[in-house]
């Protein structure tokens, strides 16, 4: 002979008795007490753990050109500074 229509059948997940709930509003385990809907496994995940945060991309900062670099100037400072003294030796 089937049982009557005693309720749903829970598992409790503090002390694991299994036990129907006998059509209440609330499902309290009969041995330990504690309602089922405060069940862990009803709750979602925490805020923290719910998934990894996008990669924000860096804002790069452009560098400024330095003036460039005037080789020709500086190559002909220096040959005129190397002729000077060459001249004045000519003329003792």
């Amino acid at each position: 002979m089937p049982a009557k229509d005693i309720g749903a059948k829970f598992s409790c997940f503090k002390c694991g008795t299994k036990f129907y709930d006998l059509k209440r509003p609330e499902p309290v385990c009969p041995k330990c007490g504690v309602d089922q809907r405060e069940s862990p496994a009803l709750k979602g995940p925490p805020d923290a753990r719910r998934g990894r945060l996008t990669a924000v991309p860096k804002v790069v900062q452009p560098i400024a050109p330095e003036e460039p670099f005037e080789e020709e100037d500086e190559i002909e400072a220096i040959e005129e500074e190397a002729e000077e003294p060459a001249r004045e030796e000519e003329e003792v």
